[in-house]
């Protein structure tokens, strides 16, 4: 975990303690030797199978903002694995690295009738921000992007398996809203003979 905060040092005070952020422009496109794939843990690529996209429904705040949600809820740490910041409370555009993901656990953040499938399988990333209320901001989507390529490409994953929660979760939830550019991420998806 060293390692991955050295990596990742440009980061925002406001991100969280304890676990890396990093800038955009930090977070590249390239996965040799991409910092977030240093866990703390080898990857469990028998583990992800997907990814799932989440907003915080709030227009403001950061991963120890969601990880104090969380555990007010019963989960011991924030449940998802990756948090990227609107510019309110994180930076425009950081992508914060959480301990989910760092350790390898499953995460902590799907609801409706497959929920445990969803969170023993899947990559859960959160836009801060309520997508039924506002659009994301191009730097928060621009980064979503890229982390969600960099995860297609490393861990194999289809652009079926590449999921909104509103998808996943039936009727009980809108997440991520409304106004997230699903065209935008569905054109950019990596094609699995990429």
């Amino acid at each position: 975990m060293t390692v991955v905060v050295g990596l990742l040092a440009i980061s925002d005070h406001r991100a969280g303690p304890g676990f890396p952020a990093a800038k955009a422009s930090v977070l590249h496109s390239s996965h040799a030797g991409d910092p977030i794939f240093r866990t703390e843990h080898a990857l469990d690529r028998d583990r992800w199978k997907g990814i799932v996209i989440h907003h915080s429904g709030e227009p403001a705040g950061d991963a120890d903002s969601i990880r104090r949600l969380h555990v007010s809820r019963g989960a011991r740490m924030m449940g998802y694995h990756f948090v990227i910041g609107n510019g309110n409370g994180m930076s425009d555009g950081l992508a914060h690295v959480g301990e989910r993901w760092i350790r390898q656990l499953p995460g902590w953040h799907a609801v409706g009738p497959n929920a445990e499938f969803y969170n023993q399988h899947t990559i859960a990333i959160c836009l801060v921000g309520n997508g039924d209320r506002r659009p994301f901001s191009e730097r928060q989507t621009t980064q979503l992007i890229s982390l969600v390529r960099r995860l297609q490409r490393e861990l194999a994953i289809p652009p079926s398996a590449v999921r909104l929660h509103r998808d996943v979760a039936a009727d009980l939830t809108t997440s991520p809203g409304r106004h997230f550019p699903t065209a935008v991420l569905d054109r950019q998806l990596l094609n699995p003979l990429r």
